[in-house]
């Protein structure tokens, strides 16, 4: 390696700042590197193979890579170079301050106390643009302390020595994230961020690599739901006007409304006769067997799905050629902190799931958090009542037992409070598990009165909850008591799935440094689910894995171990054949 930094003190765990020109066809891929020296900042620039060095640092010290953001990290997998841990400045940033924007010059503003809403931009070049020299051009931050836009926006040319000053800047970024996390207090906070850098760093490797999927099974399913792949814009109509047709026949002769628009929906069951709010699916699975429309409307919400969302054409977009589904995923989702990914992974219907076939030679192990959110707020709120019913493989068990109600009844009334639902089935249950678990309950309705109030909140692991201003300007007092309980029930809502959403990463990240070792890959998160491929040999191996790296992440997240967390492993070919 041409660039021993263990002379310059730098060890595992350190940071150590990388910034990536991505090259293009043609060209190589370039790279800087940052660290801290003494009291300044070094850089040095790649220039042997990039590929070869960043592995070499990362086998012989395992630093934890600073990047500006997972496009880095994209870069780095896209090459085939894997690394351990990094701080994703991006993600950091998302966690302290909240919301989704997390480009480098809004980052920077806000680590410098500038006003970031209203950041330099890009001027046309015209005649009345002011004058800017090379010199100026090559200095990334202003005189007003900004990062200049020619740095952040497309189509800037990297140089070697451009690399360097970016790769001091992200260290710069990095280190004072650092001390504000320190300031704060909260250890809690920079444990999470750095659980969030490398969930990022697994989300670029889930880029890249995508989800097993068997084409000519997946291909199957749509023909059983929309018929054969239609060979023209004609055949597609016509196989639409098919699927309408088979509502159409259980009403009266005459009858025309666009299926597609809730509204006409709802006045077309009136026609028949049966009376609904709304046009939700679990509303009308409630009313199936008043009339025959409902059971083929059912039917064909599911087919019009498959048309337009999961149907041919979203194969042709998303799976390769090698049996690989992609998406592109995300750490966060700008609000509580959930993973997110794109080209319909985080919400496949069920019915494709049977098309989720693992490679030969391999097996899925299939992973579901049991009640997690009930489970996360015994611990996030401190409710030793709580804590003590998360024991059980089913913690709503005693939960019931303590309300005096019925397992279903408890479940109802223990979500509703989550989610701020105090009216309906499981709302007389409410005032008991008051009650019976008032720390809870307590912390919950702490959340309620700040988001009314449109006061920021912070979940237990530190993540900002942007709760909006609050103004009422030109609203009716009816429509501002809407909106201010529709802020309550987000917070309380926030306050778990945010929390839930954190220890979920933790587990998954866990999962991902311990498996590699079994060759085992995490191939989807969803929601509290992880997926990982497997070789056949190891499945047994990484199913004791995924309960070893449970006990390790609630160890990790809650040291207190006073709430007991569990998860449904099982051991399948075929993602349908796992439980639900």
């Amino acid at each position: 390696m041409v660039i021993d930094l263990r002379e310059y003190g730098v060890g595992a765990g350190d940071l150590l700042a990388l910034a990536v020109d991505s090259g293009d066809d043609i060209a190589p891929m370039h790279a800087a590197l940052g660290i801290v020296d003494g009291e300044s900042i070094r850089t040095f620039v790649v220039d042997n193979d990039m590929v070869a060095t960043i592995q070499a640092i990362e086998s012989e010290i395992r630093p934890r890579w600073v990047v500006w953001s997972n496009s880095t990290a994209l870069s780095l997998v896209r090459s085939g170079v894997r690394v351990a841990t990094c701080w994703d400045i991006a993600a950091v940033h998302r966690l302290q301050v909240g919301g989704w924007r997390a480009d480098p010059a809004r980052v920077w503003a806000h680590l410098h106390g500038l006003d970031a809403t209203d950041l330099p931009q890009l001027a046309p070049i015209d005649l009345f643009s002011p004058f800017t020299d090379d010199d100026e051009l090559e200095q990334p931050v202003r005189a007003d302390l900004h990062l200049r836009p020619e740095w952040t926006g497309d189509g800037w040319t990297w140089t070697p020595a451009r690399l360097a000053r970016w790769a001091e800047l992200a260290l710069t970024a990095a280190r004072r994230q650092r001390e504000v996390l320190v300031e704060h207090g909260s250890a809690r906070a920079a444990a999470t961020a750095r659980a969030e850098s490398t969930a990022e760093l697994m989300c670029a490797e889930l880029s890249v690599d995508g989800l097993p999927m068997d084409r000519d099974e997946a291909e199957a399913i749509i023909e059983s739901h929309i018929g054969p792949r239609p060979r023209s814009e004609r055949a597609a109509a016509e196989a639409r006007d098919h699927r309408d047709e088979q509502v159409w026949r259980h009403v009266p002769a005459g009858t025309s409304v666009d299926l597609r628009n809730p509204a006409h929906v709802k006045s077309l069951l009136r026609r028949v006769g049966v009376e609904t709010p709304d046009t939700r699916a679990w509303r009308l699975e409630s009313l199936r067997d008043t009339h025959p429309v409902i059971d083929a409307l059912l039917t064909w919400r599911k087919a019009e799905r498959i048309a337009t969302t999961f149907g041919y054409a979203w194969l042709d977009e998303h799976l390769g050629h090698d049996g690989r589904l992609r998406g592109v995923w995300s750490g966060s989702d700008g609000a509580a902190g959930r993973m997110t990914a794109s080209a319909g992974l985080h919400n496949m219907p069920a019915l494709m799931r049977p098309a989720i076939i693992a490679e030969v030679g391999h097996m899925f192990v299939r992973a579901d958090l049991g009640q997690i959110e009930p489970r996360v707020l015994a611990a996030v709120s401190g409710d030793a009542a709580l804590a003590a019913a998360t024991i059980d493989d089913d913690m709503y068990a005693p939960v019931a037992a303590a309300l005096g109600v019925d397992r279903a009844t408890a479940k109802v009334a223990v979500l509703g409070a989550m989610y701020g639902q105090t009216t309906g089935h499981g709302a007389h249950a409410l005032r008991r598990l008051e009650a019976a678990y008032p720390v809870a309950m307590a912390y919950l309705l702490d959340a309620d009165v700040a988001g009314q109030a449109a006061r920021d909140l912070r979940t237990y692991g530190g993540r900002a909850i942007r709760m909006g201003s609050g103004r009422t300007d030109g609203v009716s007092e009816r429509d501002a008591r809407s909106r201010a309980a529709a802020r309550g029930r987000y917070g309380r809502n926030a306050m778990v799935q945010g929390a839930a959403a954190e220890f979920f990463k933790v587990w998954a990240v866990t999962v991902r440094a311990r498996a590699t070792a079994l060759q085992a890959h995490v191939v989807l998160c969803l929601h509290d689910e992880l997926l990982v491929h497997v070789p056949d040999d190891r499945a047994q191996q990484v199913a004791e894995l995924l309960h070893t790296c449970l006990a390790e992440a609630a160890h990790r997240w809650a040291p207190d171990e006073s709430v007991r967390f569990v998860a449904d492993v099982s051991v399948v070919k075929r993602w349908s054949d796992a439980k639900s």
